[in-house]
Parts: structure tokens; sequence; C-alpha cells
């Protein structure tokens, strides 16, 4: 046996000599070897390795500094430090771990698809057998509702139509045609005359040739991309952009001072012990935990509003998202046809037609039919009661109609409705014909679906012998969903790209695109078959301008994605197909819909339960005051932090003895840093964050802006201080004393950690004297602390006023 690469191309002779098989089907025998030889028909998935799994959870710098921190206070037997450091981490571990092990499903999903029995024709017998032994050369018997089990060349189709939305995201279904002989360039969309793998008949029957199983499928081509491993989420990148650049400072600093303790004679293991107290001081161990709390709080948010996460890290995702590349059909629009315009030559006939040739039952059935109900409305019942149906003539891929012949006032009729080319093989009213053409033309261009409408005296089942007069035209149209144009203002606001990326054809997509503010006059429309033919640098070049992807397949939505994030974006996909797997899969955030299939959802990092795109814009920015509390606590971590690593080093090159011992650090960070940073999750916006830009990567955290900050305030040496600057780091932009209702506002659990902090702090200083080395307070010294903690608010206020004036100078206000 040998299969051809390209079975549409082939004749049916040819293709049945190559595949050693007839229209009568395999023999028993053959089809045992055959099974021997090419495997059962399942698409095969790597078992996950759950310990690399788990493992790779650890790959961070600043775990690889807290690990090094643990294991040198377990080696100087400091027992209560190094298990506190390692408990940190390993809370972490696990939740990535749990988080990631969940996502590894998506191959099972696409599995179900084709898991089913399939009738088959062997030695001229029908016989039922489960798919996974259907094998090249089998003659498979497709009926309405059969999905299809494996890619199949058909030799044989009556009134075939098959849903191949689920592959290629085009929104109607297709007509089938055995007899068509295909170029061996056409792509999966333009497969007439085959029945690919995973896809659904929804009329008519065939028999066609099994071709391709299992990894051979076109449908297995997208599984593979699904095993592909997903992008890092910018979160865990800009974290390790941070942990790098935090970490190489501090590297520099403790390296420099253990050779100066060394240098002034100090004991070895002295200095040991002074590289562990500087790294504990150094590394803001609560950070992990800090994030995966905001981040958690955030999720919790977001499911109020029906969206619901998958991954974690995803919900900073959405805050960074510089592109949304979004599906059409159920995101952008409503996912079900309406009628958009009509051109009548007889106004009773057009509905009376409509009506009659027609099989929707109650709001159910073909697209097309339960479109043109609603629009006849009321008089459809009446209409269809009126007037009885004799015979039904079922959707004819040739003839490429559907017609229904029925009694009126006692004359039999028929009545068409079909393509406007077939229709006018049997039309007699060819006057009408230019004025038809004008109008079928003028919608088509729209982007609208055309049919037209017949009807004719009855004289025979032969539809070659049928007469008819075309009485008008209907152009339908997949409307936009309600909000979907404010909420695409509101992203191209905020400096989010939105792009659409469709199975439709290029004119209805762009039609749609233009509505909603997508497309617009000097954007490009690029077509599967166009990208199909670019190289890499001609699509890096022209993706800047294209805003409409239209006749798209599964590889190509991945490339797009792929050749954008070469580009320096944050891609969110959205997508609920099997077609989509790949692209959600690489981006850098996948979203699926609740009504999507299952390996769509079981790839995405995030389920939306109300497919709107107005849903994601909404989570954006719920995206960005996430990211922008990550932010303010990254700040006042690293802030409090060095003050401490200042402290240490300047005693150092003072000649004098440690000034804190590793366990007063950890008490420090507990009563200040522990009880002030878990309230940032809670913190509120203090602007429209949708009025600027997203955030590039590399200045999410400790940029520029923040380091001036950090060493602004690095003399915030005592927990007064920190809780002070905790004050101060809930609102980044204004100063503290514009507006001070909202400054108390804005997070009023702060408040509740600084008293925890205070009774801790002076529990320490009154109850726990010998363990912390400590002595009462008296008047001097709490007017230096209340001295000190004004100067401090002080210093930072002024810093705020100057950066607030100083913005409203260079905007003009």
């Amino acid at each position: 046996m040998n299969i051809p690469s390209h079975p549409h191309s082939e004749t049916i002779k040819s293709l049945t000599k190559a595949l050693e098989t007839s229209k009568e089907g395999l023999k028993h025998s053959k089809a045992k070897a055959n099974l021997l030889l090419y495997g059962r028909n399942e698409i095969e998935e790597k078992k996950p390795n759950y310990f690399i799994l788990f493992l790779s959870q650890f790959k961070s710098p600043l775990v690889y500094v807290l690990v090094a921190a643990a294991l040198l206070s377990l080696f100087l037997r400091n027992i209560n430090e190094g298990l506190l450091i390692l408990i940190i981490v390993s809370i972490n571990a696990f939740i990535g771990f749990w988080q990631e092990s969940k996502a590894l499903v998506s191959i099972k999903a696409l599995k179900k698809l084709t898991q089913s029995n399939t009738q088959v024709k062997r030695e001229n017998k029908i016989f039922a057998i489960p798919s996974a032994e259907l094998v090249p050369g089998d003659v498979v018997i497709l009926s309405e509702g059969d999905i299809i089990p494996a890619d199949v060349r058909l030799f044989e189709t009556h009134g075939l139509v098959i849903d191949e939305s689920i592959l290629t995201g085009e929104s109607i279904p297709v007509e089938k045609n055995a007899k068509l002989v295909l170029s061996k360039e056409a792509l999966p969309y333009e497969l007439s005359n085959m029945a690919l793998s995973g896809t659904t008949v929804t009329k008519g029957k065939a028999e066609g040739f099994v071709v391709f199983t299992a990894q051979k499928t076109y449908l297995a081509s997208i599984a593979s991309r699904a095993e592909e491993e997903s992008a890092d989420s910018p979160l865990s990148k800009a974290l390790e952009v941070f942990s790098k650049k935090h970490m190489m400072i501090l590297l520099i600093i403790i390296t420099l001072t253990a050779f100066l303790a060394l240098w002034q004679g100090r004991e070895i293991f002295e200095v040991i012990y002074l590289v562990i107290a500087e790294l504990v001081s150094a590394v803001p161990e609560g950070l992990p935990i800090v994030v995966t709390l905001v981040l958690t709080i955030g999720a919790m948010t977001l499911s109020v509003k029906k969206v619901y996460v998958r991954h974690l890290p995803s919900v900073e995702t959405l805050g960074s998202a510089t592109i949304i590349a979004s599906d059409k059909t159920g995101t952008i629009t409503e996912g079900k046809l309406k009628v958009q315009e009509f051109f009548s030559l007889h106004d009773t006939f057009t509905q009376t037609v409509s009506a009659l040739a027609n099989e929707s039952v109650e709001g159910k059935g073909d697209p097309v039919d339960t479109a043109l109900a609603l629009w006849v409305g009321k008089e459809y019942k009446n209409i269809r009661e009126k007037y009885p149906r004799v015979n039904l003539y079922p959707f004819d891929a040739k003839y490429r109609l559907m017609a229904s012949s029925n009694i009126i006032q006692e004359n039999h009729r028929i009545f068409v409705k079909g393509a406007f080319e077939s229709l006018k093989e049997f039309a007699l009213n060819t006057k009408d014909f230019n004025i038809l053409q004008e109008e079928h033309d003028k919608m088509a261009l729209e982007g609208l679906r055309v049919i037209a409408l017949g009807t004719g005296k009855y004289t025979s089942d032969n539809v070659d012998t049928w007469k008819i007069e075309i009485v008008g035209l209907v152009g339908f149209i997949d409307p936009p969903k309600e909000g979907v144009l404010e909420a695409i203002q509101i992203a191209q606001k905020a400096g989010v790209k939105v792009m659409m990326i469709t199975g439709d054809d290029p004119l209805t997509a762009a039609a749609i695109a233009r509505s909603v503010g997508i497309y617009k006059n000097d954007d490009l429309v690029i077509s599967g078959k166009e990208l199909e033919h670019m190289n890499d640098e001609e699509l890096e070049t022209l993706l800047p301008r294209v805003t409409v992807w239209a006749r798209v397949l599964p590889e190509h939505k991945y490339r797009i994605v792929k050749t954008l994030q070469k580009q320096g974006e944050i891609v969110v996909v959205t997508g609920d197909g099997v077609n989509d797997v790949p692209a959600l899969k690489a981006a850098d955030l996948g979203i699926s819909m609740g009504t999507g299939s299952d390996a769509a959802k079981s790839t995405a990092k995030m389920i939306l339960a109300n497919n709107n795109l107005s849903v994601i814009v909404d989570a954006i920015k719920q995206g960005r005051t996430i990211a922008g509390n990550i932010r303010k606590a990254v700040y006042f971590l690293v802030s409090t932090s060095l003050d401490e690593v200042i402290l240490i080093t300047a005693s150092i090159l003072m000649a004098l003895p440690l000034p804190l011992y590793p366990v007063q650090i950890l008490w420090i960070n507990l009563v200040s840093d522990s009880a002030l940073d878990k309230t940032f999750p809670f913190l509120k916006d203090e602007e429209d964050v949708m009025k600027r830009p997203p955030t590039k990567l590399h200045e999410q955290f400790l940029d520029k802006v923040q380091i001036f900050r950090v060493l602004y305030t690095l003399f915030t040496v005592f927990v007064i201080a920190t809780w002070i600057n905790g004050l101060q780091s809930l609102k980044e932009s204004e100063p503290f004393l514009k507006n001070i209702k909202r400054s108390l506002h804005i997070n009023p659990y702060i408040f509740y950690g600084i008293g925890i902090g205070m009774s801790l702090q002076l529990f320490a200083i009154y109850a726990l004297s010998e363990v912390f080395h400590t002595l009462p307070l008296n008047s001097d010294t709490l007017m230096i602390i209340g001295l000190f903690a004004v100067w401090i608010f002080s210093l930072i206020e002024i810093r705020k006023w100057g950066e607030y004036l100083w913005k409203i100078l260079n905007n003009g206000v």
C-alpha cells in the first residue's frame, strides 16, 4: 500500500489502486495487516514527568539565593531561620506545580473528539467498530450527526454538509462534493472532497476511503502543537529581570563586605554569619507569598465577573497585554446569523419562500433557516400551516439549493432557496438578472452571505426540469455583540491593539471588524492563503498594519502569535475550537470560552463564562490594577530590605560589630514588612489605569524611577520608618496629603497591619528583651522616634509633591 500525500488531488480510480482497496471495503485479513502496519487510530500523548515539572518551579535567581541563605543558616545550626526560608520557597513551588499540572490534559480532550463507534464496509458488509480500529483503505459510511473519525477521501456524497469550525474556524458548514479533484496546493478549508478527523456531519450522507489515521491526520498536527511548552508569563519574566538586577547589586555589596571583613581580621565564622545576615536582610523573602496573595485576590475578583483563572500568573498577564488576537464568532459576534439586508421583486413570495423552503422548528435548525424564520416573524408558523408541504428536497451539493413543494390555493408549487448562481440556471425571469446581480454583488461586498429565493409550478421531482422565477435576495450577517465596540475603543485608548483572527471569508471578516472599530481605512486584511506565501521577514514588516486575518488555519494563527511575541508583544489569544489550541498554547495568555471545546478549555489559562470581548477588556483593567499592586509591593519590600543591607555594610566599613542579629532582622521583617506587605492585595485604583499604555517588561519592577525612590528611602532603617513607608506606598503618584480622605480609605487594612506590628514590637521590647537585646523606651527615646517618623514621612511627601508638580508642568495643566 502506498498512501498518496495529497489524496484530494487523486482520482477515485488511482486512489483505490494506491490504497489496495475497493468500494466494497477491505478484506478482514487486509484490515488486520494494516492495523499492525499503521497502528491504532489514536492520537498519541506524551506522559508528563511530574518530578521534572516540580523541580522547574525552583528556576529563579531569587529562589537560588533564598535556598543558599537557608542552607548556610542550617549549617550554622540556626534551624528556625533556615526552616522558615525553606517553607516559604516550598509553598511557592507547590502552588506553581499544582497550577501547571492542571494544564496537562489538552491532548486527552483532543483524543475524545475521535473516540466513537464507526460504520465501516468490509467485504461488502457493514460493521460498527471502534474508531480506534480504523485503518487506511477502510470504507466508512457517514450520516448526519457523525463525528469524522479519520481523514477520509470521499467517493460518494448525497447532500453532504460538514461543520469544520472546530478545525478551520469557519462558522458556516461547508458543502462536500466527491466528484471534485483538487490541486495539491489546496488548503484544509478548500478540501471539498475530503472529510477531516474531528469535524461533524450536519446534513446528508456519504462514503469514503480512510486515508490518514492517528498521528497522520490534520487533527493530530494540531495536537502536536498542544504539547509544546507554554510561554513564560510576563510576570515571571519581569520578576526574573528584577531578581537578576537585585541579586547582582546585592552580591557585589555582600562580596565586597565579606572581603573587607576578612581584611579587617575577623573570624571566618563571623564573616559567614555576616553574609547570612546580609542575605536574610537583602532578600525580600516575603515577595513570593505577597505576589501569590495579590494574584489570588485578583483571581477571586475576576471570578465574580465570570472570568475563571486556571493559571495564577495569568491574572497579571492581562495587565501587561499589548495585543488581543480575538476570534470572531461568539467573542466579537453573537455566533448566530441574522438577516441584515434583503432585496425583493415580490414581497409576498419572498416571505412565503423564506417560510416554506425552511426546516427550522421552534428556533432550532440550520443557521440560515433559523435566521429566516426569525425574520419572517409571527407569520412563519401561519404560512407553514396555511400551505401544507407535499415534498421536501434536502440540500443538494450538486445544485447548491434546497426546496419544498406545497399546495397553494389548490396549486402545487415549488419553493426554492440556494446560491444565486445556481438558481439562475432554472430561472425564467432573465430580464431581472442585471438588477439582481447588482444587488447580490452589493451585499457580498458588504461581507454578507447572500442567498436567492425562487418559486414556480411543480412539474416533477427531477430538479433538472424545474422552472422558477427568482423573487428576492437575502443577505445574512453574524452581528456584533452589544458592548464590543465600546470595549475595543477602551482597549485602543489604553494602548492595546485588537486584531481579529478568523476562519471566515475576508469580506465578511472586514465588514464585522469595521463595524466594531478594529479595521480602519489604512489597515490590511490578510488571508491564510496570502500568509502561506509570505516569508518571516515579509510577515514581520506587514504585522503592524494588519488588523484582520481571514481564512486562517491553526498553523497560521500559531505563526502569527509567535511572530508577534518575537517583536516583543504580550499576546492574549481567544478561542473555543480545536483549531485554536496551538495559538492558545503559544500565547502569553490563552483565553477559552465557557461554551468551547474541552481541548480549548484545558489548554487555556483563563476561561470566560460570558463569551464577550468586553469582558476581556474589563479584565485587562483588573489585571493592570493587580500589576500595579505587585509593583508597589516590590518597591516597599526592596526599599526596606536595602536599609538593613546599608546599615550592616556601614557597620563593617566602620569596623563596628554586627548591628543586627539575623533573628532581629527576621523579627523586623515580621513586625514591619510582613505586617504591611500582606495588605497590598487590597489596594484600590489610584487612577484610571486604562488611560496609559502597557508597561514594558523591563520597566515593570525596579525601573529607573523605582531605583531612585529606593535610594531616596535608604535611611528608613527602623521599624517605625517601615510603617510610614508602607502608608506612603499605598499611592504611587499622588501625595498623601493632597487627598487625605482617599489616602485613609484606599486601603484601611494597612492600619490593622500597623496595629499588629506595633503590638508585636512592644511585646518584643518589654517581654522578650533578652532575646532581642532591647531596653525599655523612655520619654527621650519616644520623642526621637516621633521626630524620626515625621522626618521620614516628610521626606517621602516632599519627593511625591515634586514628582506631582513636575508631571503637571510637563502636561501643561
